[in-house]
């Protein structure tokens, strides 16, 4: 089964206290699960990485064998695609994890879109900072 995973994270200041969240859809468009959780003071990017985590465990979940992420994140997008290399320290053990959790579906793909086209997933990031500043 192939579900498209709309992800994303986001930091209030950068870094600061930071979400991410996942929206995954079937194919027929509709929503099947999502997921957003607080992740304590991050970066952006860490933050968009901890996305791309959540969003493989909840196709895992859901019982996806191929996976679509689609992000909002050139960076994040094109160093999964090995198109960029991973030179942030930091970042290196992120990169690794989330290689080895997309390597458990039989196929997947991500795709940076502009923020407008990932709506759900920035909507949610918003939500649960929102949630957790209460």
């Amino acid at each position: 089964m192939k579900l498209t995973v709309h992800v994303d994270g986001g930091s209030r200041g950068n870094p600061g206290p930071a979400a991410a969240a996942a929206v995954a859809s079937d194919s027929d468009g509709e929503i099947v699960g999502e997921r957003g959780e607080l992740i304590g003071d991050a970066t952006n990017n860490v933050a968009e990485y901890r996305a791309v985590l959540i969003g493989a465990a909840l196709a895992k979940e859901l019982g996806a064998t191929e996976l679509e992420l689609v992000n909002d994140s050139e960076l994040i997008a094109h160093q999964l695609n090995g198109r960029y290399k991973v030179k942030h320290v930091d970042m290196k053990p992120l990169f690794a994890e989330a290689k080895q959790a997309l390597g458990e579906f039989d196929s997947w793909s991500i795709r940076c879109v502009r923020r407008e086209q990932n709506v759900e997933a920035d909507l949610l990031v918003n939500q649960t900072l929102d949630a957790g500043s209460l």
